[in-house]
């Protein structure tokens, strides 16, 4: 379970390859669509939690109809990171951004030379859409009080990869707030305003009316304001999100029936803060505005399935729902009002390092590529391997410079007893404190005041034992394998690759010299 013999390593990797020759040539490629939710834990699917205070049938569909991933990881409990990690295939810490997340207005985390899920997937024939938040950088046009929106964005998903993009910069909290299509808003972010009382929930609304000055916010509302646009409303980010995405995929409908895929990355606000469902689904479960918006957000899933449906592509179409991370601090406080446990059975949440802040629910459903749906599969899986995945899926040959830390569960799909296992996975938290899980155990990195944290999820998922001082030696092994994948700028067999910088503060179990040394291909 820990550093296997190298002969049977071989021997994994090729078994575990052995369907790229049959998923290549494949009558047709599968048009792709993921689905990113923002802030949605473990325990906010049904079936995920069967003691969930509100149903999710249309991700209970997924998991029905297709695979339900339960040892699923994104790479960062925030959002930014998790994103960059999503679309490259690599983490976000090798890059200059190690801790937190970006603002709205932003040198984006991608940069144009990067390979991503959309421009392998358009280099391989398919066309590309985004739909939703990005949370990654944009170049805006001017400087806040003197834009001139008349320009285009910048460095934005249309230099990465995407033919089409429909959405909101950031999360809502930190403005830049209007209804971009392609480079422009269609009605420009000329006002501002801050964060208003929310009575479904403990967070805020942004809602109408606004001020015309950041000043005069602050004197209406006792906070400075963030621009808007006068037609933007919080809650209707996802009914406006699906609209576009069946709007988009109608567009492609025939192109994809006559051979022409297409991929859509269709990130949601939800249920990130603002909690603002809209009052049709107000009553609606046993978990408050909370419960209303998981509803509201699953209601929209199942409007892209039956699109799906309705227009015939179905059947072959890759659907992957997953989330950026898991819930906000709220969580604590559902578990106290309603008895529901948003991170499941697992420790803490959004922001942690422990893993109710990055296992997260993870389904794919694809009726022509899936043998036998229906079933769990509850080895290791990253976020960061979706693009070895679907390039494995399309026939496509990574370069040693993408995709670092991605590597393919595509076997799974077409084989339920895949000998697919995944090379140690790296976790990373909000603060930039580092953990690594392999087979069953989990060791959590000295960080600052943090002392190191060895787990065995198999016998404890809670995180509530920690066996360091009982196993050494499992430890001794683990901080060598998270040396070496950090040094090497790769998680992956391959040539190594370059950090985007030097040694860091949070890396403190390895000194700076052993990083140099190691980094620039000197031994350990």
């Amino acid at each position: 379970m820990m550093k296997l013999p190298t002969a049977f390593t071989c021997l994994v990797f090729a078994l575990a390859f052995l369907p790229i020759c049959e998923l290549a040539s494949a009558e047709e490629k599968p048009n792709v669509i993921v689905i990113y939710t923002d802030d949605q834990g473990f325990g906010d699917a049904s079936c995920l939690n069967p003691e969930a205070k509100f149903a999710t049938p249309n991700l209970d569909r997924l998991a029905a109809e297709g695979i339900r991933f339960t040892n699923a990881h994104c790479a960062d409990s925030v959002c930014t990171p998790s994103r960059y990690a999503l679309l490259t295939g690599r983490y976000c810490w090798r890059t200059e951004k190690k801790t937190g997340v970006l603002g709205a207005e932003a040198t984006c985390l991608i940069t144009d030379k990067r390979m991503t899920l959309a421009s392998m997937l358009r280099d391989n024939g398919y066309r590309t859409a985004m739909v939703g938040k990005w949370h990654l950088g944009m170049d805006f046009p001017g400087e806040v009080g003197d834009r001139d929106w008349s320009q285009p964005v910048r460095d934005m998903p249309l230099d990465k990869g995407f033919e089409y993009f429909y959405g909101i910069p950031a999360s809502l909290n930190y403005g830049v707030l209007a209804w971009f299509e392609g480079r422009h808003a269609r009605v420009p972010p000329t006002l501002f305003t801050a964060k208003k009382p929310n009575n479904r929930h403990v967070d805020y609304r942004i809602t109408p009316p606004y001020q015309k000055t950041p000043q005069e916010t602050r004197r209406e509302i006792g906070k400075l304001g963030m621009e808007v646009a006068p037609d933007f409303i919080d809650n209707q980010c996802l009914t406006r999100f699906t609209n576009k995405a069946i709007e988009w995929m109608t567009s492609k409908a025939g192109a994809a029936k006559g051979g022409e895929p297409f991929f859509l990355y269709l990130p949601f606000t939800s249920p990130h803060y603002p909690v603002c469902p809209l009052p049709k689904f107000w009553g609606q479960g046993e978990c408050g505005g909370y419960g209303e918006f998981v509803i509201e957000t699953d209601h929209h899933v199942g409007r892209i399935l039956d699109f799906l449906e309705q227009s015939g592509l179905d059947a072959n179409t890759l659907v992957v729902f997953s989330s950026d991370n898991g819930p906000e601090n709220s969580w604590k406080k559902r578990i106290q009002d309603y008895d529901h446990y948003s991170s499941g059975p697992f420790r803490g949440g959004k922001r942690d390092v422990y893993e109710g802040g990055h296992r997260v629910p993870f389904f794919a459903r694809w009726p022509n590529g899936i043998k036998q749906p229906g079933r769990d599969w509850d080895r290791l899986v990253g976020q960061t391997d979706l693009l070895a995945t679907l390039a494995e899926v399309v026939g496509a040959k990574l370069p040693a410079n993408a995709g670092e830390d991605s590597q393919s569960f595509a076997s799974v799909f077409g084989n339920p007893q895949s000998p697919h296992q995944r090379l140690p996975l790296i976790s990373h938290a909000a603060n930039g404190r580092f953990a690594i899980a392999e087979g069953e155990w989990k060791l959590i990195m000295p960080h600052r005041k943090n002392k190191i944290e060895l787990y065995n999820l198999s016998k404890d998922p809670g995180e509530s034992k920690n066996l360091i001082s009982q196993h050494g030696d499992v430890a001794a092994a683990l901080k060598e394998k998270i040396t070496a994948i950090v040094c090497r700028g790769r998680t992956t067999p391959g040539a190594p690759q370059p950090n985007d910088t030097g040694h860091w503060r949070d890396l403190t179990w390895i000194e700076p010299a052993e990083f140099s040394r190691r980094s620039s291909g000197g031994e350990p």
